[in-house]
């Protein structure tokens, strides 16, 4: 009895054990490289105050790493931190000032914050220089559109489609533009080439998760009468 007791206890500590170790607190990393990592992981959990702690300490160790610090205002941006990720990502453009990655991620940041000129103005940058930049033209049209510039919007969402063919938020995005502009009929035809992309864009709960990809709830409404639209023409 005794010793199925024992064993019993033996197993329940190994348990405990392997379950602690494998929550890694942020006090157990010891180098910027280990404190990213473990930064990451948890943004993958989103457990974002962990991330936000763990990039912190490795920046305070390796400040000249721009990614480092780019990572940090990324996850500062999911966390809902619009103003902390901006000041984090400028920090990292005064490092190296022609950093791509650090303006696509500042330029979203102003996206989703409402700041729609530096939106437009740092994106635009981030595409003069990298013209190939996909992630510049596609958030330009969604700049574009809510200012109403809609001829410039859909022609940085059909720049940003060229680029990435395979993914269907551009095609969205123009077409948003296309409806709004009063051209129904290329919103038909860039909305039915997203659905060829993804068949769930037929699916008008599907497009709550537009908003993943810095769609606002009234972009997100023009998509869904967009496909109201195409339809009821099918029936």
């Amino acid at each position: 009895m005794k010793f199925l007791i024992g064993r019993k206890f033996l197993l329940g500590a190994i348990i405990v054990s392997a379950l602690l170790g494998s929550i890694t607190p942020v006090s157990a990393a010891n180098s910027a490289v280990e404190y990213r990592q473990l930064g990451l992981s948890y943004r993958q959990q989103r457990r974002y105050s962990q991330a936000i702690a763990a990039m912190q300490k490795s920046v305070e160790l390796e400040p000249e790493n721009v990614m480092g610090r780019v990572n940090l205002g990324w996850t500062q941006h999911l966390a809902g931190k619009q103003q902390d990720a901006a000041i984090s990502l400028w920090k990292a453009i005064f490092l190296q000032p022609l950093f791509v990655p650090a303006y696509n991620a500042l330029g979203i940041v102003y996206l989703v914050d409402g700041n729609l000129p530096l939106s437009v103005t740092v994106h635009t940058w981030a595409a003069i220089l990298k013209p190939n930049n996909e992630i510049a033209y596609f958030n330009l049209s969604l700049a574009l559109h809510r200012l109403k510039i809609y001829p410039l919007a859909i022609a940085a969402g059909n720049r940003a489609t060229i680029l990435e063919p395979d993914n269907p938020h551009p095609l969205v995005a123009s077409a948003i533009s296309y409806w709004d502009s009063g051209d129904r009929i290329f919103a038909h035809k860039a909305y039915h080439q997203a659905i060829k992309l993804d068949s769930r864009y037929k699916k008008t709960t599907f497009l709550s998760y537009l908003k993943q990809a810095a769609f606002t709830p009234e972009q997100i409404q023009v998509t869904k009468e967009i496909l109201r639209q195409i339809s009821d023409r099918q029936i």
